[in-house]
């Protein structure tokens, strides 16, 4: 990440991702509106890290959609949610191959803390129904970690 690039992620990623975990925290919902503002401002962020349309970009797009493949036959099979699919692909957008498994891998370990706690507040409450986990948490998680430790790693390099 180069130039204006940290400046992109740090104005309009991060503050949709911590719109997002709050909202899914509050009402177990991600807006479709919220998805495809980071979906559609990832161009803006290419565009600023100076990514080539071909091969980079065109890799971008088709990991995006990979991961929103995948993950929507977790939505199919109901072990996740719609707007968490479309999250997942939406800020796939805005990762780099490199940056890509380091975001799921943190996204994977902060959604089975955050489904363990659920899971024993739901035990301990004697809950009778399934408890929903608010994945969009882990999500962006995985998103704001990529994200931070890239802006730092680049601190650390230009002092």
């Amino acid at each position: 990440m180069t130039g204006a690039a940290p400046l992109f992620s740090v104005v309009l990623l991060v503050p949709a991702l911590l719109y997002a975990a709050y909202g899914d925290w509050l009402r177990r919902d991600i807006p479709n509106k919220l998805n495809a503002a980071i979906a559609l401002t990832a161009p803006l962020y290419w565009w600023a890290a100076g990514f080539a349309l071909w091969p980079e970009i065109a890799i971008i797009v088709g990991l995006a959609l990979a991961l929103f493949i995948l993950f929507t036959g977790a939505f199919a099979i109901g072990a996740m949610g719609g707007g968490d699919v479309k999250m997942i692909g939406a800020l796939a957008l805005w990762m780099t191959p490199m940056q890509l498994p380091i975001m799921l891998v943190v996204m994977a370990i902060a959604g089975g803390i955050l489904t363990t706690v659920m899971l024993i507040y739901h035990r301990l409450r004697k809950k009778p129904e399934k408890p929903e986990v608010p994945y969009g948490i882990a999500i962006a998680i995985g998103g704001l970690w990529v994200v931070l430790n890239e802006i730092l790693t680049i601190g650390a390099v230009t002092i």
